[in-house]
């Protein structure tokens, strides 16, 4: 399955959303979602962006690619995710949650430790919150 995240910081804040359905209901991750057929990844971030937090964002570059496969109860593949993540720029909008979240919420990055975040997203934020990267890599739990 093909998903883009939006890395989306102010100061040292990270927005981030709590998911309100399975899988991983209750789980903080950062906003975003499937790509569907025929969507360019841009506008899979936008919109899935604007439908979880109310934000229009603009995506400015790629930051990470994450691989995550999640295994069902026997120990085989469920849910295999190939996740584009990019750092995007708030445009407009007013933050609220909506569509599969919860709460959607500016966190300290300090404070990540404390929540309950879906496996790899605070990976993620740690590695890339202060440095972009100089070159693509793929993250995997």
């Amino acid at each position: 399955m093909l998903g883009v995240g939006a890395l989306i910081f102010q100061d040292d804040q990270i927005l981030l959303i709590r998911r309100g359905r399975e899988p991983l209901k209750g789980y903080w991750s950062l906003p975003g979602g499937a790509v569907e057929t025929g969507e360019r990844l841009e506008d899979a971030l936008r919109r899935e962006v604007r439908e979880e937090t109310g934000l229009d964002v603009v995506p400015t570059e790629i930051a990470v690619v994450f691989e995550r496969i999640m295994p069902d109860s026997t120990g085989r593949a469920e849910y295999h995710y190939l996740l584009i993540d990019f750092f995007c720029e708030v445009e407009g909008g007013n933050l609220a949650a909506g569509d599969d979240s919860e709460l959607a919420e500016w966190v300290n990055c300090d404070t990540l430790d404390g929540l309950l975040l879906t496996e790899g997203t605070r990976d993620v934020i740690q590695s890339v919150r202060t440095q972009r990267p100089g070159r693509l890599t793929v993250v995997r739990p």
